[in-house]
């Protein structure tokens, strides 16, 4: 530990290049389409607040196994229904996708289309399986 605070004192800069640049990495993370949400948060925001599960993955993953009270929006379907998900806008909305990763992208769209309260499931179904928490089957 003696090592590495010699090392940033004669790194200085190369050190607080690497902390802007992780803070940078951060904020630009949380500004991508909404806070991420854990599957416990998940299911503290739609008993608590009513939240909108909105799922974009394709219709067959969604009838292969869905979040219960989950709505499924293909991505492909998503600037049809941005009015009608506009209607609402008190009401927080969280995207779930199968790893996370598309759900930022999306979310992003909601947001600049004017949704305020716009959360990610935190690794998708593929988290919210490996929780082994219940799915829909239908």
């Amino acid at each position: 530990m003696e090592r590495f605070f010699e090392f940033l004192q004669n790194h200085y800069l190369l050190a607080g290049g690497f902390i802007a640049v992780a803070i940078a990495f951060l904020i630009n993370e949380f500004a991508r389409g909404g806070k991420s949400i854990s599957p416990q948060g998940l299911t503290s925001l739609v008993n608590q607040q009513n939240a909108r599960v909105i799922d974009v993955r394709d219709p067959a993953d969604f009838k292969a196994g869905h979040i219960s009270g989950s709505e499924n929006i293909p991505v492909s379907r998503i600037d049809e229904n941005l009015a009608a998900l506009k209607k609402d806008l008190e009401r927080p909305i969280v995207i779930v996708c199968n790893l996370g990763q598309v759900a930022g992208s999306i979310g992003q769209k909601l947001k600049a289309a004017g949704l305020t309260q716009v959360y990610k499931l935190e690794g998708g179904i593929s988290n919210w399986k490996g929780l082994s928490l219940p799915l829909v089957k239908k």
